[in-house]
């Protein structure tokens, strides 16, 4: 079973922490909250006085991967990933997604042309949550949240959090 990441909107104050500490933790400079040129892979949404973040579920069936035409998305090691070297940014999988997680944006790459430089081209890139599968300390969104609204929840948390909600329900029958 892939692992997420859980959100909780009481807990969440809007601050986008998350979001830079996702976009530092890919590697990228940050030089403006731009959106063009902003590529975190969780957005924080409020709609009216709620805030909460909004990213991949990791879905077991997940569309996106089944939708992209092109095998560019893949499971791997509990997570679903984008293979950029095959994304052709199509979007197949911007549409197929039920949470609006998945984006495709345009990265700015050096062309090269029979081993010389020749300039500057734009280059799709697939964009989601991949939770941070290659850092051992996990998420840096789960890492950083000052609230702690973010958590990473694994097969085992889930049984918990069954076994509790059935706890719960007996119990409020009395």
């Amino acid at each position: 079973m892939n692992k997420f990441i859980n959100a909780d909107a009481s807990a969440c104050i809007g601050c986008k922490t998350c979001e830079i500490a996702c976009v530092l933790a890919h590697g990228e400079e940050i030089r403006t909250i731009e959106s063009a040129h902003f590529n975190s892979r969780l957005d924080v949404i409020e709609v009216g006085d709620i805030t909460v973040p909004v990213m991949c579920h990791q879905c077991e069936d997940a569309p996106c991967m089944l939708a992209c035409p092109n095998g560019a998305i893949i499971r791997q090691n509990n997570h679903i990933k984008v293979l950029q070297e095959k994304c052709i940014g199509c979007k197949t999988c911007v549409l197929a997604c039920p949470f609006g997680a998945m984006k495709v944006k345009l990265k700015i790459e050096d062309l090269i042309v029979a081993g010389h430089a020749r300039g500057k081209r734009y280059k799709a890139q697939a964009i989601k949550c991949d939770i941070c599968y290659s850092d051992p300390n996990g998420p840096a969104c789960v890492r950083t949240c000052p609230t702690k609204a973010l958590s990473l929840v694994d097969l085992d948390d889930l049984i918990k959090i069954q076994e509790k909600r059935q706890r719960d329900s007996v119990l409020a029958i009395r």
